[in-house]
């Protein structure tokens, strides 16, 4: 496990303390380990190295002492000051943008998220390159000899087109991946079932949670390999994951787990991952959990809450989940309007979560009595996809039908009312 130190400059930051924590984990999730952890109040950072020349030389002295080789910082740095910062300390350098990219390109397992993360880091790279850049960019190429580039050229220039035609043809290939996906959450929409994103923060318990319902909301218990993997840090997973649920009475939905979120989540992140959060931005209802163990619970709402904005996510009905209340003093499960108090890990909490989705999620639905004649026998085969049938019955012309029905198919059924 390679040694690194941290850094960060305060710069009158409130949440300066926890966000140095947090930097401290991200480290954790990449498998390194934090010897020590510097801090400098500025008012703000050293145009040319970050911190300043004093703590510079700390921080190098310290570095000799732990057997530390990185430095890693709170921001994200200018190219001039990592490539300072890396000649004065003798440290490789890496910023947090550039620590949450690893992390998410060591994490990425599905072909979406592979090409998302990487078209991310490439766009980070790209003002950052350097005359003394080695041949792995080249190698990056999606083909093609530069060999008859003018003699002009540096191969500063080469290597930058060379990643600008990388991140032109890894574009193509994800939007040819997202029509496939599209595909698949279209014919999710039009099956009519009511969907729930789970959103929140990184290593809130979203995925425990998900587990926890599709093993409460199924017939038989889920074997490991169509559960969610869950694990105690920051990013442990990366991929959407929907499955569909039924409670008792045969109302069905959908539950999408979505990657987590984290301060300063890097801008070419959240725009590239923006396909595979296309299933929170079509939910009826976001569940948002909130780990209420950790003492910086209302900075990680404010977080999400910010990151769904960017999304274009902001008017949709939402639950607000507070998880982990085994590890606190509070009563759980507690149902505060649409609020709740629980563990993910606790039956009786899941059951109360249960409760609470499906009064919100189907709070506008209705129940109506319908005929559909038997020339309009496709209507009939549509009502029993798309409702929940809770009665037929048959004359010489037709069904007679009791459902219930949500708003948007109402509309659609209209004609076919009998009261």
């Amino acid at each position: 496990m390679i040694k690194v130190i941290i850094a960060g400059i305060e710069n009158q930051q409130s949440n300066f303390d926890y966000l140095m924590q947090e930097l401290a984990e991200l480290a954790y999730a990449n498998n390194m380990q934090v010897v020590a952890d510097i801090r400098q109040g500025l008012q703000r950072p050293v145009a040319a190295t970050y911190l300043g020349k004093g703590k510079i030389e700390e921080l190098s002295r310290l570095a000799e002492v732990k057997g530390a080789e990185m430095l890693i910082l709170n921001d994200e740095l200018s190219p001039t000051q990592i490539r300072n910062l890396e000649k004065e300390t003798a440290l490789a350098v890496l910023d947090r943008t550039e620590l949450i990219l690893e992390i998410f390109s060591s994490r990425a397992r599905t072909k979406e998220a592979q090409l998302q993360v990487e078209i991310a880091r490439l766009k980070y790279k790209l003002p950052r390159l350097r005359t003394s850049s080695n041949e792995k960019l080249d190698q990056q190429s999606s083909g093609g000899s530069l060999a008859n580039r003018g003699a002009g050229e540096t191969k500063l220039e080469i290597n930058r087109r060379t990643i600008q035609k990388r991140i032109a043809q890894l574009s193509r290939d994800l939007k040819n991946l997202d029509k496939e996906q599209e595909i698949q959450s279209s014919s999710r929409r039009e099956s009519g079932l009511p969907s729930v994103a789970l959103v929140g923060y990184t290593n809130s318990g979203k995925s425990t949670t998900m587990n926890g319902l599709l093993n409460l909301l199924s017939d038989t218990d889920i074997p490991p390999a169509k559960q969610v993997m869950t694990k105690d840090m920051l990013f442990a997973t990366l991929d959407t994951s929907v499955r569909k649920l039924r409670f008792q009475d045969k109302r069905e939905f959908l539950l999408s787990d979505t990657v987590g979120f984290v301060s300063k989540l890097p801008h070419n992140l959240v725009k590239a991952f923006q396909s595979t959060l296309a299933e929170v931005k079509n939910a009826d209802l976001l569940l948002h959990v909130v780990d209420l163990s950790d003492k910086h619970s209302a900075e990680m709402v404010k977080v999400t809450t910010e990151t769904l904005k960017e999304l274009g996510v902001e008017n949709t009905p939402t639950i607000y989940a507070f998880n982990k209340a085994d590890k606190t003093d509070s009563r759980y499960p507690v149902i505060e309007g649409q609020q709740i108090t629980y563990s993910a890990r606790d039956a009786k909490s899941l059951h109360a979560l249960a409760d609470l989705i499906k009064r919100v999620l189907f709070k506008d639905y209705k129940t109506h009595k319908y005929f559909i004649s038997f020339e309009q026998g496709r209507y009939l085969e549509k009502i029993n996809q798309l409702a929940l049938v809770t009665d037929t019955t048959y004359n010489e012309n037709g069904a007679i039908i009791t459902a219930e029905i949500s708003p948007a198919q109402e509309e659609y059924f209209a004609r076919f009312l009998t009261e």
